[in-house]
């Protein structure tokens, strides 16, 4: 079920969005529509919803902190996605609980997606848009797989705010929640390639207290204390409370897994007692490390992601780049990086978005793991 147009309209000017669903459903029928858009254009949303209620077009999507155009980062409009028969999808509230109500909620939410999957399909991805500000995705992953294990490919972003402040990201027509997920079932699909392209120093230590997304001690000691001390040690930097934010995106974790697969984990935020809060849940007892982050003109990353992904002639690449990246490299870096990347697949077009962490595998046919910083690429 390949996307059969992608286009980019102002949100606000519905009558340009209402001709050009008019003009799909003359040739397809039975269209349907995944939508994204930036922050920004929350208060249209309601509108944007309607429109499609009075049309009777399936729609579903995500807000998030800017989109992807032809390799460069735009943060006002709407991307619109025109399948020629809508994708399933499911959207979930009720996530943020916690132990055996979340399995449970996890639980449920894998069995409807099993009961969708058809005994003939061969290839099918899960395609999972969370709330970046779930504290517990990870744990929601291992759910899932629990159930379904490989009768799917895995793929997935986080949506909502670049600030990390709450907002309703995830909608379709009818609804726009927050603290959940909206998932897509892809027929035919083989997943996504995934790259963040981080080097690991040899230095290791370990997070002896962690509480989901938050490190309260390494090696025993107070997290923000220890974790000050190794960037010194290993960049040269002085991070203090008062320039933490300027810095802790600069210098991320790595959790090291027993198969060598690296996760980044970006320190956003530290807490009064010590503790630092990360995007992303920290394992007890982690293995962790400072990670050695990609420089500005860095093609390495670009390099490896392209390796990875077969291109075609033409057609369109769904593309996601994690706001961390972008806020680590600047804004002109970033958008280099895509724009490299871009040449390295010809004449396929790049469109996607700016996402809050990043789900899948570097290794093909993975388990599901949440990343930070890193690049998405799926042929959709």
């Amino acid at each position: 079920m390949p996307v059969k147009d992608v286009v980019h309209l102002d949100a606000a000017d519905l009558k340009q969005i209402e001709a050009q669903l008019m003009e799909w459903r003359q040739q397809m029928p039975f269209m349907g529509v995944v939508a994204f858009l930036p922050e920004t254009e929350l208060p249209r949303l309601t509108d944007v919803q309607s429109l499609f209620r009075h049309h009777a077009i399936p729609l579903a999507g995500a807000l998030f902190p800017a989109l992807i155009l032809e390799s460069r980062f735009q943060s006002s409009g709407i991307l619109l996605f025109c399948f020629d028969q809508m994708p399933r999808y499911l959207l979930q509230d009720n996530l943020i609980q916690q132990g055996d109500g979340l399995t449970e909620v996890s639980q449920l939410f894998a069995g409807k997606v099993m009961e969708q999957l058809d005994d003939d399909e061969n290839s099918t991805t899960l395609f999972l848009l969370f709330d970046a500000m779930l504290p517990n995705i990870g744990r929601i992953l291992e759910d899932v797989y629990l159930e379904l294990a490989d009768r799917v490919h895995y793929m997935g972003v986080n949506a909502g705010s670049e600030s990390f402040k709450p907002m309703p990201c995830l909608f379709d027509s009818e609804r726009v929640i927050q603290n959940g997920l909206l998932a897509l079932l892809l027929p035919d699909h083989q997943g996504a390639a995934l790259e963040h392209g981080y080097g690991v120093p040899e230095k290791l230590i370990a997070a002896t207290s962690t509480e989901g997304n938050r490190i309260i001690s390494i090696d025993w000691r107070p997290a923000f204390e220890v974790y000050a001390e190794r960037v010194k040690a290993q960049y040269g930097v002085e991070i203090t409370s008062a320039n933490f934010y300027q810095y802790s995106v600069h210098f991320p974790f790595g959790i090291i897994r027993a198969d060598r697969e690296v996760l980044v984990r970006i320190p956003v935020a530290m807490m009064e007692d010590g503790s630092l809060f990360c995007v992303g849940e920290i394992p007890p007892n982690a293995v962790l490390t400072l990670l050695e982050a990609p420089q500005g003109d860095s093609q390495h990353t670009a390099e490896l992601l392209a390796d990875r992904f077969v291109t075609t002639p033409d057609g369109v690449v769904l593309t996601f780049y994690c706001a961390g990246r972008r806020l680590h490299l600047g804004t002109d870096a970033a958008q280099a990086e895509l724009q490299s990347l871009g040449s390295r697949l010809g004449k396929m077009r790049l469109y996607g978005a700016l996402s809050l962490g990043e789900i899948g595998s570097s290794r093909r046919g993975g388990y599901p793991l949440f990343h930070n910083a890193a690049l998405i690429l799926s042929r959709i």
